[in-house]
């Protein structure tokens, strides 16, 4: 994946991390299911993948490859106890 779209997905995890009183706020609001983690995980997979499709076609000029997806999800996998705080 290329370095600086790297960075740019690191940056939003920490952000996402930094935020996580404000996530979890989000869930107290719009969650009526006791299953609060599954909310959070969604709401940070939104912003993972957002991230990831906007960074690609504002730095690449372009949508992301299938191979550059495949080491996103890799690169998720390997931050996913970083995240694990969050709820």
């Amino acid at each position: 994946m290329d370095k600086i779209l790297l960075s740019k997905i690191e940056q939003k995890i920490q952000d996402t991390i930094s935020n996580k009183d404000e996530i979890k706020q989000l869930i107290q609001s719009l969650s009526t299911i006791d299953n609060s983690k599954s909310f959070a995980l969604g709401i940070v997979v939104g912003r993972l993948y957002n991230a990831f499709y906007y960074q690609s076609k504002r730095i690449l000029n372009r949508e992301p490859t299938k191979q550059e997806f495949d080491e996103f999800l890799e690169f998720i996998k390997i931050k996913k106890s970083d995240l694990d705080d969050l709820w």
